[in-house]
């Protein structure tokens, strides 16, 4: 992993264009070969990002960049799909490198999995149309944790949480941005299903084009509460 610290002028285009103007920022290069750029504000989430695979190619500016006079290097970033990210830095401040080595993945609470496992054996209790093609389907960011296919034909990438948050949501945005470059997946879906969903989180989903689904974990396993009292 490569941190630099550096004022630089950001600009993105692609299915939208964006622009960042010149400021000191957090440059974050991963070894999958994903870029992303962040502010001191933000929390978590970056400004604009690039996700692997990706190509960066680097150099001087040139007359036809149009890029303010104090620019001294511009980073072009390409992905499979022809978006460009273009990072122009004026300055680097601080840089460092260092190995993390070799991540040994996100471990889910019992509940969790077992609820998953739960979604993949009975995937019409998310939607009535739905069919398992494959569980912890792996894209080049990680593992989707289900893939199912729609009446439609539509591939649907299911992101299955106890709590569903804000951080669900991107995680399953970023993996719908990699499955939509694959020509085989053709259209594919996005389903955010939890025991409960944080009215944050639905209203980022829903503005994105993702299905919410709650589901009731009791109901899942055949528990039925009709009967009990309260005493």
């Amino acid at each position: 992993m490569r941190l630099i610290i550096a004022r630089c002028q950001v600009d993105y285009a692609g299915r939208l264009t964006a622009h960042l103007p010149l400021a000191t920022r957090l440059i974050l290069v991963k070894a999958d070969g994903s870029i992303q750029i962040h502010a001191d504000d933000k929390a978590y989430k970056p400004l604009n990002w690039m996700s692997a695979p990706c190509v960066v190619t680097t150099g001087p500016p040139t007359p036809d960049h149009g890029l303010p006079d104090e620019i001294t290097e511009v980073w072009r970033v390409r992905n499979g799909a022809g978006d460009e990210l273009q990072i122009a830095i004026a300055e680097v401040l601080d840089e460092m490198s260092h190995e993390l080595g070799v991540e040994p993945g996100l471990r889910k609470d019992g509940v969790e999995k077992h609820l998953q496992e739960l979604l993949a054996a009975n995937p019409g209790a998310m939607r009535a149309d739905l069919a398992l093609v494959q569980r912890e389907y792996l894209t080049a960011i990680g593992p989707v944790d289900l893939l199912c296919r729609a009446g439609d034909g539509a591939y649907v990438a299911v992101e299955v949480k106890r709590r569903g948050e804000l951080d669900g949501v991107e995680q399953l945005t970023r993996y719908l941005e990699v499955m939509r470059r694959d020509p085989l997946l053709g259209r594919v879906e996005g389903m955010f299903v939890a025991q409960q969903i944080k009215p944050q989180a639905r209203v980022v989903a829903t503005d994105r084009g993702i299905e919410c689904v709650v589901v009731d974990y009791d109901e899942l396993r055949g528990i039925d509460h009709s009967d009990e009292r309260l005493f």
